[in-house]
């Protein structure tokens, strides 16, 4: 019976350490670009222009309390233009959001267009 109980409190406790001290704002794009104070363009990748790929690469990714790109996930895209705009995107430098006086993490999306 006591083990069964412990079992059945270790996820209230992981949420209790992990998941409330990392809380993260939900930041709109333009917000996002506002707080940009470097960016880099993806280069287009040659294996996808002899194949004549083109398109947008959607991707959502965390700004971390320092202003550096942490984790990022592709939402949408060709797999020819990700890995360029995911490189292109872990450059980008932003500045801190702020959530009751300190730096905090933020989650927003930006797209990349590789036009032909």
């Amino acid at each position: 019976m006591i083990r069964s109980a412990r079992v059945a409190m270790f996820p209230f406790l992981f949420l209790c350490f992990y998941g409330v001290s990392q809380a993260e704002l939900r930041v709109r794009t333009p917000d996002a670009l506002r707080q940009a104070v470097a960016r880099a363009q993806p280069d287009y990748p040659a294996i996808a222009k002899q194949a004549r790929v083109a398109g947008r690469v959607e991707l959502e990714f965390t700004i971390e309390p320092d202003g550096s790109v942490g984790e990022v996930r592709v939402v949408s895209g060709h797999e020819l233009l990700r890995p360029a705009a995911i490189d292109a995107l872990k450059k980008w430098k932003f500045k801190p959001f702020m959530e009751d006086g300190a730096p905090a993490k933020a989650i927003t999306t930006l797209g990349f267009d590789f036009k032909l």
